[in-house]
């Protein structure tokens, strides 16, 4: 590990200009290239306190050798030479954009004597017109089956075209209609190359105009009866307008512009990029990263924009890139991207209308493509035992952790508040071990007593469960007097955690197939805590407490994903590309969504709660049947026994113990709208829901 000191600049030799600037190794390899308006203020970022880095950052620095800045003249050069040099070093560090896979493109090569239409893949090539790209290559087939009716430009390879034009006999497509046949000189080099062309204009989004056109021709050939050409241009006109409904209008005002959204999380991100020509989406495409970077979606909105248009030329850019994060600054990027066009580009954020309506459709690809990029991952077995190898490695365990099980603490401002516990079996999720706890033993918000009660209850249940199948009894042992499991050794369990177990509330509860009891009667080889030191000491102290000492514990930091481990005062840091890392971070997600989607339904519960819901014998037709009549528990309170008998099926006895508890249950004083400040008046009709509401206030 080099100190970033040793090759840090002396004061003033940086230049505060605008400029590119290249971090490299001690082989002399470029790991990092960034841009900046000024040098001498960025540069300076990376030679401070290695504390106050972004841990990405301080891996990046200290892998670092050599530092070196190229100036130039304006922030638009310095992005440009930014791109360049990230094509060609491919620096490690560098935020780079993968393709979930590969997309056919439309393509015409206007670069040939005689332009071919045909489905493309793989790198763009020079002269060549790209339509796309399109989910399926049958996609691209269908259109183009569609547009030869129209406009029949070659599609064959070099090879039939070399063969018929030997032969002076054209293929199947020019004796059908669907191709012209340049191969046999009916028609000409430039009439060939004007039809690919218009093909191409059509494709672009200019469709309107030909439409208008073959109707006018259309028309004109009616008025002088040639029928058969009408026909066939009626044909044609179908044909296209069927090709046109396959991509559906978006935009009603037929804008050209790209829109590209960011799904992401702490280690990956997915951006997709909808293209739209004419108002009609005519491409999507996606890529996947790796965050091996300190870098915000601004950030991520401009690499992508780089890689999007850094080969890109004139009508490729369009008039319009929406982006949900503008880059900082955004008019250096702007000012880019004008320039490859030709002509003015906009960069902005969509506000409203069905810009942002379709921004908001993106997003939801972007976001359907990195939960599919994590399925993925997760599913390969071989990724799966190299993420255990590597936390097994990591954390000092004799075995790969085959059981994980992973807990979190979620409240509202202390109230409500609840644990998971999630359980991953062979780096898969096993959803039927999940389970929910209430802390019971205070109130009030504090997550290391929760964590560690949680963890004490769970291991008791463990215990429990061990003790009723026999593996473990509390005879003791001859020569120590400690209890011995099932094979007559001894155990590490205390006595007095044992006398201080819950009674049993599993009794009687089904068993598996093979018989073995189910819920908390296995032990996971590893528990992972959300949360740091305090949290990973309180879970190591509970099982400590019950003499477990087996269960290997560790914690998964949100914040900078380091992982903590009991008695240790430094964390343990996974490199970027570890595959454990990403395991221990889906655990851990998993058990912060679990915990958190029990907390909002106990919490919905409690908000709905009334206090007709205590009487006993009152279903819910009648609860509904009452407050419908009154309008208000207000109002409901103030009857006599005699009014709320005349509710119907509500005898006086169910009248009474109404009444009780109503009064019962009287507010000390008036209910009051938590998010606007105000006094609800309740003599007003209410709906059940708000006056369940008001019910639990009281």
């Amino acid at each position: 590990m080099a100190d970033p000191s040793s090759y840090r600049p002396k004061p003033g030799q940086i230049p505060d200009s605008p400029g590119v600037y290249k971090f490299r190794d001690e082989h002399g390899r470029v790991i990092y290239v960034g841009k900046a308006k000024s040098l001498r203020q960025r540069l300076a970022n990376y030679f401070q306190d290695l504390a106050g880095l972004h841990p990405r950052t301080r891996t990046m620095v200290t892998t670092a050798a050599s530092v070196e800045w190229t100036v130039v003249s304006t922030e638009v050069e310095a992005l440009q030479l930014e791109y360049s040099w990230i094509k060609e070093f491919d620096p490690r560090f560098n935020v780079k954009y993968r393709d979930d896979k590969s997309y056919p493109y439309l393509a015409v090569t206007l670069n040939e004597e005689f332009p071919r239409v045909q489905v493309m893949r793989g790198a763009k090539k020079k002269g060549v017109r790209y339509f796309g790209p399109y989910g399926h290559a049958w996609a691209i087939r269908e259109t183009v089956d569609l547009m030869l009716r129209v406009f029949p430009v070659r599609t064959c390879s070099a090879g039939v075209f070399k063969r018929s034009a030997q032969i002076g006999r054209p293929c199947l497509l020019g004796y059908i209609g669907k191709c012209s046949a340049p191969c046999v000189e009916r028609i000409s080099a430039q009439e060939h190359r004007e039809l690919a062309e218009d093909f191409c204009d059509f494709m672009s989004g200019r469709t309107g105009a030909y439409i208008r056109r073959l109707e006018r021709k259309m028309q004109e050939a009616a008025e002088e009866m040639e029928y058969e050409r009408a026909a066939r241009l009626r044909d044609d006109i179908v044909a296209l307008k069927r090709a046109m409904e396959k991509s559906a209008v978006v935009l009603a005002d037929a804008t050209d512009a790209d829109l590209i959204a960011v799904a992401e999380d702490e280690l990956e991100a997915a951006v997709q990029i909808f293209h739209v020509r004419g108002g009609r989406v005519r491409g999507q495409r996606g890529w996947v990263t790796d965050k091996v970077e300190a870098v915000t979606t601004a950030g991520l909105v401009e690499h992508a924009i780089q890689q999007l248009y850094g080969e890109e030329q004139g009508d490729a850019v369009p008039k319009e890139v929406l982006v949900p994060a503008l880059p900082e600054p955004a008019e250096p990027v702007q000012q880019w991207l004008s320039h490859r066009r030709g002509s003015q580009v906009s960069l902005r954020i969509p506000q409203r209308g069905d810009k942002k309506d379709l921004m908001a459709t993106v997003e939801r690809n972007a976001q359907q493509a990195l939960g599919l990029h994590k399925t993925k991952r997760a599913s390969d077995l071989t990724t799966r035992s190299r993420a255990l190898e590597e936390i097994a490695e990591a954390l000092g365990l004799e075995s790969v952790p085959l059981r994980i099980e992973c807990f979190d603490i979620s409240h509202l401002q202390g109230e409500d508040v609840v644990a998971s516990m999630v359980v991953f079996e062979d780096g898969l999720a096993r959803k039927s071990e999940y389970r929910r706890f209430q802390i019971k033993t205070f109130e009030g918000q504090d997550d290391v007593r929760s964590m560690h009660e949680v963890i004490g209850r769970r291991f008791k249940r463990y215990l429990q469960e061990k003790q009723k199948s026999g593996e473990w009894t509390e005879e003791p042992s001859a020569d120590t007097g400690a209890p011995v499991d099932g094979n007559g050794e001894a155990g590490a369990v205390d006595r007095a955690a044992v006398a201080a177990m819950e009674p049993d509330p599993m009794a009687g509860r089904p068993t598996d197939e093979d018989g073995r009891p189910k819920r908390f009667a296995y032990p996971p080889q590893l528990v992972v805590v959300d949360g740091g030191a305090p949290q990973v000491a309180a879970a190591r102290r509970a099982l400590d407490e019950l003499g477990i000492d087996d269960v290997a514990v560790c914690g998964l930091a949100k914040r900078l994903e380091e992982v903590w481990l009991p008695d240790d005062d430094d964390p343990v840091v996974l490199p970027r590309s570890s595959e454990g890392l990403y395991l221990l971070q889906r655990v851990r997600d998993e058990a912060h969504r679990f915990a958190i989607r029990y907390q909002r339904n106990k919490r919905g519960k409690r908000l709905k709660s009334s206090p007709l819901d205590e009487v006993a014998g009152l279903g819910e037709s009648r609860r509904q049947a009452l407050l419908k009549h009154f309008g208000s528990l207000k109002k409901l309170r103030a009857a006599t026994v005699d009014e709320i008998c005349e509710v119907p099926g509500v005898g006086r006895k169910t009248a009474e113990t109404v009444l009780a508890a109503l009064v019962g249950a009287a507010p000390a004083g008036p209910a009051v709208n938590t998010a606007t400040g105000e006094i609800i008046e309740d003599d007003g009709a209410a709906p059940a829901a708000l006056s369940s509401e008001r019910g639990q206030d009281r």
